[in-house]
């Protein structure tokens, strides 16, 4: 059994991919299996993912007609044969020490869930947007959730899921929507037990206008996953209130930007110089 298997949705992205391809294969920690999943690509991007392929016996490609991100990791889930099994999303890219010191730390803490800081990149500028400063475990629904800032950021490539404990959650990304990940890590968090933070690790997260997240009319997705949030943190009698994050911008002379964030009634401050 290798220890990590990389579940990679493709499509359309040959301007990136390689740099993400480089990034997995040139991982400290070789004894994983990078599956990648050609969704319908009508670029170059399938020619890249066989030149990758035919280099290194680690990487599967896998073609199939354009489904959708989440069925593309769900046929990925099928076929995954890894002790732990991670997401990166073929835009971005990680750490060359990334799996080797999430999967170190899983193992050391016997932990199903690893989670790493990200780095938000944008027009070539480089933020923490996500950030763990010590290792902590965390074993209860409400401090994992509160660790890890869902359902403010409810993102799945900056972790590693026990392949075993997942599995036997059933859980699998719903299709045909965009804002699949929220809906899936306000899951996965209460169904797996233990998760420990991976500080100083960082997964490299490109935010592009022509992704499918800034598209105005996957409106409706935003708003029915954070319904569905809303009414899973309530059968789990967790008020809403106490986990999502309300921000305010306050704009000064277009040089400094003070935001001031809320959760129930704890008050987060963060100043940003022009970003």
């Amino acid at each position: 059994m290798v220890k990590v298997s990389v579940i990679v949705p493709v499509y359309n992205v040959e301007e990136y991919l390689r740099k993400c391809l480089d990034s997995l294969t040139n991982q400290t920690l070789s004894d994983i299996e990078i599956i990648c999943i050609n969704d319908g690509s009508t670029d170059n991007s399938a020619v890249i993912l066989q030149e990758y392929a035919n280099k290194d016996n680690r990487i599967k490609v896998i073609t199939q007609e354009n489904a959708g991100v989440s069925n593309a990791r769900n046929n990925g889930l099928k076929i995954a044969k890894g002790e732990y099994i991670g997401f990166c999303d073929s835009d971005d890219y990680v750490d060359l020490d990334f799996y080797e010191r999430l999967y170190t730390s899983a193992i050391k803490y016997s932990a199903d869930i690893a989670a790493a800081d990200i780095i938000k990149i944008r027009k070539d500028k480089f933020r923490k947007f996500l950030s763990f400063k010590d290792t902590v475990v965390c074993e209860t629904y409400r401090e994992k959730l509160k660790i890890c800032d869902v359902p403010d950021y409810s993102y799945v490539w900056d972790k590693i899921y026990r392949t075993k404990a997942l599995k036997e959650s059933k859980l699998l990304f719903e299709e045909g929507k965009t804002y699949e990940d929220m809906i899936f890590s306000v899951q996965i968090l209460l169904h797996l037990k233990r998760l420990v933070t991976v500080p100083d690790t960082n997964y490299y997260y490109l935010s592009r206008k022509s992704s499918i997240v800034h598209n105005r009319e996957n409106d409706k997705d935003s708003k029915n996953a954070m319904k569905f949030i809303k009414n899973f943190l309530k059968s789990q009698n967790i008020p809403f209130d106490d986990t999502v994050t309300t921000t305010k911008t306050y704009n000064f002379l277009k040089l400094l930007q003070i935001k001031i964030k809320t959760r129930g009634k704890k008050f987060k401050f963060r100043i940003d110089k022009g970003w």
